[in-house]
């Protein structure tokens, strides 16, 4: 007749199997959230000027351009954005929900221009 009490091997094979299982699926879930990738303000220009990215993947915009001010934005039929006034230091993220490629332009140096390719 098999022992009905408590087995402390079997209870720490389950704990550990129950612990691997938790742990494989915070990195899947981890693993299916896109990666975010930053651009640089500076020198008045996106760094870099053209970038490829999947849809819905974070843009996160940083102002490291000294004492400048600067203000990203996009205007399209798909899709718009606007970052308002970006203070020195700061950082803004966009999301484009969308398919297609976008210019983000910065509303105070009209010579900047940010190509992003969304697939």
């Amino acid at each position: 007749m098999q022992d009905q009490f408590f087995n402390p091997w079997r209870f720490a094979l389950l704990l550990s199997a129950g612990a691997s299982i938790a742990i494989l699926g915070l990195a899947s879930a981890a693993a299916l959230q896109p990666a975010q990738t930053q651009i640089s303000q500076k020198g008045r220009a996106f760094r870099p000027g053209e970038i490829n990215i999947h849809k819905n993947a974070p843009l996160e915009i940083l102002n490291d351009d000294g004492d400048l001010l600067h203000h990203a934005f996009v205007e399209s039929d798909q899709f718009n954005f606007d970052s308002g006034y970006q203070e020195p230091g700061s950082k803004v993220q966009i999301v484009f929900p969308v398919i297609g490629t976008f210019d983000v332009l910065c509303g105070i140096h009209p010579k900047m221009k940010l190509i992003v390719h969304v697939d």
